[in-house]
């Protein structure tokens, strides 16, 4: 998932505030993920079970909106790992959108200084400096975000500074559009999936960081088998792998380490529509 060094003026590092108190500029990020978790309690009551079209409907969303999180933001974007088709690139950053996972832009920013940073304070969710709650939402709110300018000089195309300019209608249509289908597909295409796929997002900055044993210097990343099922399979759980080689656009290395997104990939590799895929040295 949705990151610049806290300023060294700052006496007080952010984790250690309050968790409602957002930093400067990040007020609507705040009571957006307070709008979707408070919407989506509600249609626990009202609506807790959907028939099987709003079900499939809401799962073909998310899972859409996950390759476009994994292939396009992380694969291609954040570390180049290929290059897309600009047809195929366009509609993933549609559906990630849609899915809550931000601006291409402020995505790769972010996720290029955790790798730049990981396991530092410099780190914008590392859950070894602000804990797991830190690591998993908070930083949403009370990082500084990462410059767009300084992280993704390469990403100069203008189609990504109009994805930015589009987030807030993109997300008012993800949020409103299931009302079209009634009060059950408001709340299960709306609030439900936005909130599904925001904590799979987040259980990479903090479970995935959560390594057992180790040290301080090390690197805290993991591979999460469980996860795997909430990620539909799409590999982001394979976390350890990706921070061992993070240029390449495979993340399971092995036949037992499911990974669709890859897939996906090779697939489109096939078609013409990805080229220059970058493959892991060692499997």
């Amino acid at each position: 998932m949705p990151t610049s060094v806290v300023s060294s003026s700052v006496e007080i590092p952010p984790w250690t505030w309050p968790w409602w108190r957002p930093t400067a500029g990040q007020h609507m990020t705040f009571l957006w993920v307070v709008l979707i978790h408070a919407t989506a309690a509600v249609g626990l009551v009202i609506s807790p079970l959907p028939g099987w079209p709003l079900l499939l409907a809401t799962a073909a969303l998310t899972w859409l909106g996950g390759l476009g999180t994994t292939v396009c933001y992380h694969r291609t974007l954040a570390h180049r790992a290929l290059r897309l088709h600009p047809v195929v690139r366009e509609i993933l950053i549609f559906f990630a959108m849609y899915n809550g996972s931000g601006a291409p832009l402020s995505w790769t920013a972010n996720h290029r200084l955790h790798h730049a940073m990981a396991d530092t304070p410099a780190d914008i969710s590392s859950p070894r400096v602000g804990g797991f709650w830190w690591a998993h939402l908070r930083w949403l709110w009370q990082a500084q975000q990462g410059s767009p300018t300084q992280y993704c000089p390469d990403l100069r195309e203008a189609s990504y500074r109009r994805w930015a300019a589009l987030q807030v209608p993109l997300l008012a249509l993800s949020f409103f559009g299931g009302l079209a289908f009634g009060l059950a597909g408001f709340f299960w295409l709306g609030a439900f999936r936005l909130v599904f796929a925001l904590h799979g997002q987040c259980f990479v900055n903090s479970v995935s960081h959560l390594r057992p044993g180790a040290q301080v210097g090390e690197d805290s990343s993991q591979n999460v088998y469980w996860l795997a099922v909430w990620h539909c399979f799409q590999g982001e759980n394979w976390h350890r792998n990706h921070h061992a080689r993070p240029g390449s656009a495979r993340f399971g290395w092995t036949a037992r380490q499911v990974d669709i997104g890859w897939w996906v990939i090779v697939g489109l590799e096939r078609l013409g529509l990805a080229t220059e895929v970058r493959r892991p040295r060692v499997l």
